[in-house]
């Protein structure tokens, strides 16, 4: 394997340029000047509130100095109230060039639209003339989700994607997973599997606020979709995500934007902190593929049952279908199928090592099929989050 280092000591996979909008009045703008670079993976982030949000900030400040993330240009429109100087501050800390254009003193739209062009322009070469150097496995970081959930995901996809991240763990890499709101009723079998006693009674506490969190807004993480694939309860489909984390030793409690330390296996915790504030906190599967990125994933597994076709910016999401049937309708969308275990075809531990190989490929330049595609779905919300406790992270 090879990667990008950073000046942080972290190495990336990819090593994209970033456009990120500040405010969604920029975003036309922002995505103006990336889609003439379309095929050169300059690509687009962004928050739209104009509002100020720690967390947002937070979020953006990480995606912008991910390790797979080479350059920045910010589009500001200039009078929202995100804090692009500190966003800029950040990413000129991390080493890498930065650029603010704002769409107000610029001169509006085509001038905006123009000088942004302009300045890709000119990282283009710089970036590709970056060497790559080699990577150990042990300084990869690993997230996982499922989507489009059905009544095969529990029972191939996502042990599939588990196996891979026993395979990872054994091999000093971090592995994250999350969904607190679908893991409700597996909080006790998840703390026993925590390194320590305390952390067990924070994973189990993390389930139960967002338990609470759902409960107060009167709908739980359960789609039609799920039923009409073949799901009847939350709990029968926590069973199946929960399937997802393998059966490792869990090192860690982390929240959006947290880093994992060391290698091992941590769960990240999606559902604000106090009151229900900001809404359902997981309103689509990209809002929390953002998450994993932001706690520095160089590549997200994303098991699907029903089918779904997005992929993100900065990290490559590995499509894992579970359904033989799903997977013949879109098998152009998908990079590995899961379903092959339900025919007989596979085993669980050939198909986890399938996805473990095909991750790591990824390192060497191998492209997943929504890169291919062009998927680079975003999107970014507000909410707010306390810093982690010491309970959650124990020494490693």
């Amino acid at each position: 394997m090879t990667g990008y280092l950073r000046k942080d000591g972290r190495k990336g996979i990819r090593n994209v340029a970033i456009v990120a909008y500040l405010v969604e009045c920029a975003h036309h703008v922002a995505r103006e000047i990336a889609q003439s670079f379309h095929d050169r993976d300059v690509q687009v982030i962004g928050f739209p509130g104009c509002f100020p949000n720690k967390y947002a900030q937070q979020m953006m400040e990480r995606l912008a100095t991910h390790p797979n993330v080479g350059a920045v240009l910010l589009v500001s429109l200039g009078c929202e109230s995100f804090n692009r100087y500190a966003l800029a501050q950040a990413v000129r800390d991390s080493g890498r060039p930065v650029h603010t254009i704002t769409i107000q003193e610029t001169g509006g739209t085509r001038s905006s639209i123009a000088a942004g062009r302009q300045w890709i322009e000119e990282q283009l070469p710089a970036l590709a003339a970056v060497p790559r150097v080699p990577m150990a496995l042990s300084e990869l970081v690993i997230g996982t989700i499922c989507g489009g959930s059905d009544g095969t995901s529990g029972i191939t996809g996502n042990p599939a994607a588990g196996r891979a991240f026993d395979q990872f763990v054994s091999e000093g890499a971090a592995c994250i997973f999350e969904e607190t709101g679908e893991l409700i009723g597996c909080e006790h079998i998840m703390a026993a599997r925590a390194v320590t006693p305390e952390l067990g009674v924070e994973l189990e506490a993390s389930v139960a606020k967002a338990a609470r969190y759902y409960a107060t807004l009167g709908y739980g993480s359960f789609a039609a979709g799920n039923a009409d694939g073949g799901l009847s309860t939350i709990e029968e489909k926590s069973m199946g995500a929960y399937a997802k984390s393998g059966a490792s030793p869990i090192s860690g409690l982390i929240k959006p934007g947290d880093v994992p330390p060391h290698g091992g296996l941590f769960l990240l915790d999606v559902v604000p902190d106090g009151e229900v504030r900001f809404g359902f906190p997981n309103i689509s599967d990209n809002a929390e593929i953002a998450e994993l990125i932001a706690c520095g994933s160089h590549a997200v597994l994303f098991v699907t049952g029903r089918g779904s076709v997005v992929g993100s910016p900065i990290s490559p999401v590995v499509k894992i279908c579970a359904n033989p049937e799903t997977y013949r309708r879109m098998s152009e969308d998908m990079d590995v199928n899961a379903g092959a275990i339900l025919e007989g075809k596979a085993t669980l531990d050939e198909v986890g090592r399938q996805i473990h190989d095909l991750v790591v490929s990824l390192a060497d330049g191998k492209r997943t099929v929504s890169e291919e595609l062009g998927h680079q779905e975003f999107i970014l919300t507000y909410k707010t989050f306390e810093p982690i406790g010491p309970a959650c992270m124990p020494a490693n």
